[in-house]
């Protein structure tokens, strides 16, 4: 690990209760960052595997505190955009900047795409899509204020990369925050504010998709070889896409944006 990259700097995480989101304010507190963090901390209704609690956000806070960093951190539903703001501004007020935003809340179910309940649908892209777009709008006025660039980072999917069986909401909101990202880092360029998707194949966070067993093994002969990886490893581990998260947020990946990082474990070549 490259440490002290983020000395002196601040980033603000979504969905940072636990897994990738708990990872990721863990690894750039270890290189020095101070955290702004947020997450709902609250059961969804169309997902199968239990919310994140706000016990889960308490082991964020002391974990990162643990690393001798600041946290600031607040039960926020990245669906409510005036609330995001808030959470946001006074993490800055606290905090004293903004550098890097790391828009990782989201939500997954599964059914066949005809089947997607509207309530589905809806929750999927809210949280998904809409809130990704409410993370960047409530970021970027302070980056763009504070003159010294940035970097923002979107957790899409391999699912925003390619059509997935079984998730046609959730394929959905991973490809517009694909291109909401591509345009961003269009219009961001001239600020020195860099944008770029990272896209995770499976993640062990405890996010047991128990709707997906029953299709996939239904019908197992004719999609399940979509999902088959090309490395070893099953899955990765949230700590491998919070390593990622820490190259593209750091100096070190000045010369990046506009990317789609593939971190699939090989899915993709097939």
């Amino acid at each position: 690990m490259t440490a002290n990259r983020y000395t002196g700097k601040v980033a603000f995480i979504t969905g940072a209760a636990r897994g990738q989101g708990r990872a990721e304010a863990v690894r750039l507190a270890e290189e020095g960052a101070d955290i702004i963090a947020v997450d709902a901390c609250v059961q969804f209704e169309s997902t199968s595997y239990a919310g994140a609690t706000e016990d889960d956000l308490a082991e964020t806070v002391e974990l990162v505190k643990a690393l001798d960093r600041r946290i600031v951190a607040t039960k926020t539903d990245v669906r409510d955009f005036s609330a995001l703001s808030a959470a946001l501004d006074a993490g800055i007020d606290e905090l004293g900047r903004l550098d890097v935003v790391v828009a990782n809340a989201g939500i997954c179910s599964a059914n066949m795409s005809w089947e997607i309940t509207p309530e589905q649908w809806q929750e999927t892209l809210d949280v998904n899509l809409t809130g990704v777009f409410h993370t960047a709008k409530a970021a970027i006025p302070h980056l763009i204020k504070q003159g010294t660039g940035g970097s923002i980072i979107f957790t899409s999917s391999v699912a925003g990369l390619r059509g997935l069986p079984f998730l046609g909401h959730y394929v959905a909101s991973k490809h517009g925050i694909t291109g909401l990202a591509k345009t961003m880092a269009a219009e961001l360029g001239q600020y020195n504010i860099r944008v770029n998707t990272i896209h995770p194949h499976g993640v062990e966070t405890g996010m047991q998709m128990t709707d997906m067993r029953p299709l996939i093994d239904a019908n197992a002969h004719t999609l399940g070889p979509i999902f088959m990886q090309t490395l070893p490893d099953p899955v990765s581990q949230p700590e491998d896409i919070a390593a990622a998260v820490a190259f593209l947020g750091s100096d070190e990946a000045h010369h990046i944006t506009g990317i789609a990082m593939p971190l699939d474990l090989g899915t993709l070549i097939r």
